[in-house]
């Protein structure tokens, strides 16, 4: 088929369940290629790392002057904004998070995420059917992070329910008619908000410990967040800690059934299980493609791309690249020199990454006991419409 189709392709449900031999045609086709649309996209590793750290690539869809795969609706999160604004933004939710001002605040909570583990795995017990997704890989990060930011249990499905709506709405692709589809995110973005914000509120100047209570509270004058951008920012982390974390999981264990003989491995050596998560990370990432936008007219690999147009980088195709990693398509949990993009680059790594990686080796510790005798119901399982977030939305397992 022709390459300028490639998006379209790889973007087209059909092909949700196995994209990588769409991606070895594209790195084949490549490094750069121009799709129908007026698009660009790239699929090998050193191209996707080295414009990831390029100051010239955007990552504000609103940079954008030529035609796109899809329209921008929202004002984007600091994940889509350039500096200065991304780093003051950025900077501001890092403070309460990670390092340097709040060291601690992930690592201490390892021991409630392992005891969390364990309680979602009892239901995993010989006879029953069970769907990994919605009984285990959904509520575990979704407990975390709404115990990260101080909400309330009660209020936990709520969340669910808005960051399904949102993360419909964040996909890349061509596609028809999405207005209803935008309107429900737009009403969910401002629901989500709301709730923040006025919870926030109630804890000014009385902060119980959580995150949010230290965003409303922080006391450096120029770190201090505005309405508008304390929402953004904790729908953002609370839709990137979520969503991302339930693919991982999710793709990890159906990498582990299709693979016994690792499965063994594992089970033998738990000790493998961080690198193991790494491997899982380059091998069924969760996250499948960023969008860049040069500022200027730009070289990449021979090719001019033109200033304001869409790039689609295929951080998937990259992490699968045999130029960069030796046997690509081979999962290997002690893989050497695993240096993927599956949390991205450049000064938009995913901050979040050290919460994500300490719940996927928690979660597949607790469940390496319980996979032994499991087999998957259905091969490949349900996926979820969105190819830019790619997991099954459902696994059912029979124990």
């Amino acid at each position: 088929m022709a390459s300028d189709t490639l998006l379209a392709r790889i973007t087209d449900y059909a092909n949700r369940p196995d994209p990588y031999p769409l991606y070895a045609e594209l790195r084949e086709a490549g490094p750069v290629v121009r799709q129908a649309d007026g698009s660009y996209l790239i699929g090998t590793y050193h191209e996707i790392v080295a414009l990831l750290h390029d100051p010239r690539m955007s990552a504000d869809p609103r940079s954008r002057t030529a035609p796109a795969p899809y329209e921008v609706t929202r004002k984007p999160s600091f994940l889509r904004l350039d500096d200065p604004e991304h780093h003051r933004l950025r900077n501001s939710a890092m403070r309460p998070f990670g390092p340097p001002h709040s060291p601690g605040r992930v690592d201490s909570m390892r021991g409630e995420i392992v005891q969390l583990t364990k309680e979602l795995a009892e239901v995993f017990q010989e006879g029953r059917q069970i769907d990994v997704v919605d009984d285990f890989a959904y509520p575990l990060p979704v407990t975390v992070i709404c115990r990260l930011l101080g909400i309330p249990d009660k209020d936990e499905q709520l969340f669910q329910d808005w960051t399904d709506t949102l993360v419909a709405s964040a996909d890349i692709g061509p596609e028809g008619d999405t207005a209803e589809r935008d309107q429900a995110a737009d009403q969910a973005q401002q629901e989500m908000g709301q709730y923040l914000v006025q919870l926030a509120e109630q804890r000014r100047g009385r902060p119980t410990g959580d995150m949010l209570s230290d965003l409303v509270n922080e006391p450096d004058p120029a770190a201090r967040l505005s309405e508008e951008d304390l929402a953004a920012n904790t729908i953002l982390l609370f839709i990137a800690g979520h969503e991302t974390t339930v693919n991982l999981i999710a793709n990890g264990v159906l990498t582990l059934l299709r693979r016994p003989d690792q499965l063994d491995r594992l089970r033998e050596d738990p000790s493998l299980l961080p690198r193991a998560v790494e491997e899982l990370l380059r091998y069924e990432p969760p996250v499948h493609m960023r969008e860049r936008v040069p500022l200027v007219d730009i070289d990449v690999a021979g090719t001019t791309i033109p200033g304001g147009t869409s790039v689609i980088l295929a951080l998937a195709s990259g992490s699968r690249d045999p130029m960069r990693f030796s046997e690509p398509d081979r999962f290997d949990p002690t893989r050497p020199d695993n240096q993927h993009v599956g949390f991205g680059s450049g000064i938009h790594l995913c901050f979040g990454a050290p919460l994500a990686r300490i719940e996927a080796e928690a979660a597949l510790g607790a469940l390496l006991p319980h996979l032994g005798t499991a087999r998957l119901v259905q091969d490949p399982p349900p996926y979820r419409q969105n190819a830019m977030l790619r997991g099954p939305r459902h696994l059912p397992i029979q124990l």
